[in-house]
């Protein structure tokens, strides 16, 4: 198969010809008809996780089951499927109990293992981790849902639990983002989105965002505070640095919820995060780490009925050339929305 791959972290990647994977006991091989291009990949090409090179990214996708491992039981050649980005081991307590998104022996294609940004794809513990896609929600939906909209949709619903009339800050506005724009208004929040980029809070206006703030000699958390009488009730750091991790926290109300999706890397040991608010002012800070597959069907259905309209925050489709020469740039992208690689391409 054909797929994006480099050999040393922070080298350039290459498209070439690699061998097809095979299921793994109880697990599947996919055939990938789109994946997602995120931060997260960057991440790990840069080396803030722990891969086995040479190594292939790619972690959110949709496609056909291709082959089937020893084990399986509700899965068969030829189904349409998408699958969370944290894959539980199907035989703990937290995925047996649906919480596979914490799971301790979790896997994570384009992580742990090769990615989608190939023709095929290896997925682990099938019967837990695979979602089946309705006829309704097309492929490359689908793929956009990945770690951004799910991961979205579980901080503002299963984290922070949004309520109607509250207001959100969400500091970030790529895929996550505006994700979490989408899903705040259609909880009835008021949604306040922040970015470094013109264009991304365009966009995020145009999915219901009521105010957009442009960082760079903006004190975020003062102009918040002023729009909002207070404060946010909610907070979201969908880019994951220190200044959008404090600026979210400090923009909130007392006893105000801050939910941390964006990933930290280490600055001097650890990220500086302003605890003595989060102490003074009661504040709960919440983690979010993806979204269960067993908590896709109440998203499925609001998708399927059109109050998520995923397939709108799909900037462009490019193909694994193209693919290949945006992951050592994609930190510092000027990105509005989400970005899809089609393999076959």
């Amino acid at each position: 198969m054909r797929a994006v791959i480099f050999d040393a972290l922070q080298a350039r990647p290459e498209v070439r010809e690699v061998p097809d994977p095979t299921p793994p006991p109880g697990g599947v091989v996919v055939r990938v008809a789109a994946t997602g291009m995120c931060r997260s990949d960057w991440h790990g090409w840069a080396g803030h996780d722990e891969i086995t090179l040479p190594h292939v990214p790619g972690h959110e996708l949709a496609g056909v089951v291709a082959e089937i491992g020893t084990g399986v039981d509700r899965w068969k050649p030829g189904d349409r499927v998408t699958v969370p980005f944290v894959c539980g081991c199907g035989r703990c307590g937290w995925c047996r109990t649906g919480q596979a998104q914490v799971c301790p022996d979790q896997r994570q294609p384009g992580f742990t293992h090769w990615g989608s940004w190939a023709g095929l794809v290896a997925l682990h513990a099938a019967d837990t981790n695979l979602v089946a896609l309705p006829e309704q929600v097309d492929f490359a939906s689908a793929a956009a849902l990945g770690c951004r909209f799910a991961t979205a949709y579980r901080a503002l619903a299963g984290r922070a639990n949004v309520t109607e009339g509250e207001w959100v800050t969400v500091i970030g506005a790529g895929g996550v983002g505006l994700s979490a724009v989408m899903i705040a208004r259609a909880r009835g929040a008021r949604v306040i989105a922040v970015d470094r980029t013109p264009e991304a809070l365009a966009v995020a206006a145009g999915l219901g965002a009521e105010h957009t703030l442009l960082t760079g000699g903006t004190d975020v958390p003062a102009v918040i505070a002023e729009l909002t009488g207070g404060g946010s009730h909610v907070s979201v750091d969908a880019v994951g640095s220190e200044q959008a991790c404090s600026d979210a926290i400090l923009g909130l109300r007392r006893r105000g919820r801050h939910v941390q999706v964006g990933l930290l890397p280490p600055v001097g040991g650890h990220p500086r995060v302003p605890m003595a608010r989060v102490i003074g002012w009661e504040l709960d800070v919440l983690g979010s780490h993806g979204m269960a597959a067993a908590d896709y069907p109440a998203m499925m259905a609001l998708i399927e009925s059109g109050a998520l309209q995923p397939q709108r925050l799909i900037e462009r489709t490019i193909g694994l050339a193209e693919a290949a020469r945006l992951l050592p740039v994609f930190d510092t992208a000027t990105v509005a929305g989400i970005t899809l690689i089609d393999p076959s391409r």
